[in-house]
C-alpha cells in the first residue's frame, strides 16, 4: 500500500506578520513529498515515523468531535502493521514536513471529509484551517493550519487575514526569465517553537509592535499584491525593504554566519533575502533579479531555484 502523495510548501510571504493578520501567500512545493506507506521496511526511520505516528494517532482521538471525527481503529490497526510516513521533506526546514503528514492522515481516515474536489466556499476553507490546526498543534504546539491546507489542496493559497483566505492562481513562471525566487540550505535544522517564543516575547515590547504593523506588515502586504499582479519591478523595491526590517528587528531568526550575505544582498541589489518560516535554520529564501548574478555572489551557497519571473 502506498498513499497518494503530499507536497511541500514555502510561505513566501507572511511568516510572523500572519500571526498578527498580515496578508500571506504560500505555494505548493513540488519538488519534495511524502505519502502513508504500509510495507515490510524495517528501516530506523520507518521505526520513528510508526511511533511517532501512534502517538499523534492518541493525540487525535482527545480532539473536539464537532470539529473532526477519525476512523482512529483503522489508523491504530494500520499503524500495529507498521504504517509509517515516507517523505523527502526535510524537517525543520520551513517547507511544512508535518503540514504534508497531517494532510495525508486527514486525507485517509477522516470521517465527512471535505475534499479537494467540492466547491471550496470560504467557510469550507476555515473549517479544513480549524481542523488542520488542531491536528497539528500536536507537533509545533500552536499551529495555523496553513501548511496543511497548503499540502492537501496543492493550491496557492492567498490568506487576506485570519478569517479570510482563498484558493488563488499565481502568474505563470516565465522559464526563460532572469528573476527568481530560489532557497538556500542553511545547513542549519531550524525548530519553529522557540523562535516563536522569541517573537512573542519581543511583542511585549510596544516599539517592535509598531515596527512590525508600520513596516513589516506593510510591506509583505504590498509584497502580496505585486506578486499575485505580476508587478516584479514593484515586488522587488517591497522586497528590498521587508529584507531590510527583518534584519534590523529579527536578527535572532537568521544564523549568525547569515547576517553578512544578507547586508551584501542589500547593498549590492544583487538579491534579497528573507525567512522561510520560522527561521532559526531551514531555508532561507532569496529573491533575485538576475539569478546568474546572484549564483555568483552567493558562491559556495547551496542554491534551488523555485519560480522564475
Amino acid at each position: 500500500m502506498k498513499g497518494p502523495l503530499f507536497y511541500s510548501k514555502i510561505l513566501l510571504f507572511g511568516e510572523y506578520g500572519i500571526i498578527r493578520d498580515s496578508k500571506g501567500l504560500s505555494i505548493p512545493y513540488n519538488f519534495y513529498n511524502g505519502a502513508l506507506k504500509l510495507s515490510d521496511n524495517h528501516t530506523e526511520q520507518a521505526k520513528a515515523s510508526n511511533a511517532s505516528l501512534k502517538r499523534f494517532a492518541t493525540y487525535l482521538e482527545g480532539l473536539d468531535s464537532d470539529l473532526v471525527i477519525f476512523n482512529t481503529s483503522k489508523l491504530h490497526s494500520d499503524l500495529e502493521e507498521g504504517m509509517y510516513f515516507d517523505s523527502s521533506i526535510p524537517q525543520g526546514y520551513g517547507v511544512g514536513s508535518s503540514g504534508a503528514l497531517v494532510a495525508a492522515i486527514y486525507d485517509k481516515y477522516a470521517s465527512d471529509k471535505i475534499t479537494v474536489l467540492e466547491n471550496l466556499t470560504r467557510e469550507k476553507l476555515l473549517k479544513l484551517k480549524a481542523i488542520f490546526s488542531a491536528m497539528e498543534s500536536f507537533f509545533h504546539g500552536k499551529s495555523s493550519g496553513l501548511d496543511p491546507l497548503n499540502s492537501y489542496l496543492s493550491l496557492p493559497i492567498l490568506i487576506n487575514s485570519k478569517d479570510n483566505i482563498e484558493a488563488t492562481g499565481i502568474p505563470s513562471q516565465k522559464t526563460e526569465g532572469k528573476g527568481a525566487v530560489f532557497l538556500i540550505d542553511s545547513g542549519i535544522v531550524g525548530e519553529t517553537a522557540p523562535m516563536v517564543s522569541i517573537f512573542m516575547e519581543n511583542m511585549k515590547n510596544e516599539g517592535f509592535r509598531s515596527m512590525l504593523k508600520d513596516q513589516f506588515i506593510k510591506h509583505t502586504d504590498a509584497c502580496v499584491d505585486d506578486f499575485l499582479k505580476g508587478d516584479v519591478k514593484s515586488l522587488f523595491k517591497n522586497t528590498k525593504q521587508l529584507s531590510k526590517v527583518v534584519l534590523n528587528n529579527f536578527k535572532p531568526m537568521i544564523p549568525k554566519q547569515f547576517h553578512e550575505l544578507w547586508k551584501k544582498g542589500l547593498d549590492t541589489n544583487e538579491y534579497y533575502l528573507k525567512l522561510c518560516g520560522s527561521g532559526g535554520g531551514g531555508y532561507i529564501l532569496g529573491f533575485t533579479e538576475d539569478i546568474d548574478k546572484a549564483r555568483k555572489a552567493l558562491v559556495g551557497q547551496k542554491l534551488e531555484v523555485v519560480y522564475n519571473f
